[in-house]
């Protein structure tokens, strides 16, 4: 795979600052600390004070003594990326959660709102109108969500993984998964290293998260995220060396 198929992007200024902050909790620094991060990727000091300006002024980040900090909008995604990686699972006793779309002449932005709100909770369409996955996930449910559908629990007469090999491409997402695990192994540079997990985040938030007896055989979600796990561990011990050093 190219490194555009396997959702690598090119490193920015403004991707390490967003990165970097996104893998904070407070997800907060100085702007002297965003600067010598970027000394790390060999990029300029004017160059990530222009990404930051930029940033403030896109909605990204909110800038208050002398340091920055995750707009609300982005904390939505840090906490999806931290269930992504540590997902809050239940046993799971066959169940399904069904959700139906009962409100009458929702505008536009409504629907939008609501399919949006639907990929994040990890349901996928069965048909229009009608979302569903197995109960085996524990997370709150928007407002957006309830005001719009009716909630109904279910178990579906012919095979479940049957079912959900039709919901979900798990092939594709398996064969993906592999690719970036083998790109993680591949890079040698810290720039390289960083751009490919960066890709394999975004790819873990588009992990189904099905129950072990729904998923195809050497599912590699669980090495998929050692190997994230592996990379964060490894370049906090360098930010923290290198902010203080």
């Amino acid at each position: 795979m190219t490194t555009r198929t396997l959702g690598i992007r090119p490193l920015t200024a403004r991707s390490v600052v967003l990165s970097t902050l996104l893998g904070l909790h407070p997800p907060r620094l100085p702007a002297r600390y965003l600067v010598r991060v970027g000394e790390l990727f060999g990029i300029a000091e004017g160059t990530i004070r222009v990404a930051l300006s930029r940033m403030v002024t896109s909605g990204d980040l909110v800038q208050s003594d002398g340091g920055y900090e995750l707009t609300d909008r982005l904390l939505s995604r840090q906490a999806r990326q931290d269930e992504s990686r540590s997902p809050r699972t239940r046993p799971w006793d066959g169940a399904w959660e069904i959700a139906v779309i009962t409100a009458d002449r929702r505008p536009a932005a409504d629907r939008a709102a609501l399919r949006q709100a639907m990929s994040e909770l990890r349901l996928a369409e069965l048909r229009e109108g009608t979302w569903l996955r197995p109960a085996n996930l524990t997370r709150p449910r928007p407002e957006i969500v309830t005001r719009q559908c009716t909630y109904l629990s279910g178990r579906p007469e012919q095979d479940p993984a049957a079912l959900a090999s039709a919901l979900w491409d798990l092939d594709a997402w398996a064969a993906h998964a592999e690719a970036l695990r083998h790109a993680v192994d591949a890079a040698d540079t810290l720039a390289d290293q960083f751009t490919v997990s960066a890709a394999v985040l975004r790819h873990l938030l588009n992990d189904p998260l099905l129950p072990p007896e729904l998923l195809p055989p050497s599912w590699p979600g669980p090495a998929l995220r050692a190997h994230y796990a592996d990379f964060e561990t490894r370049f906090e011990r360098l930010l923290t060396h290198h902010l203080t050093a």
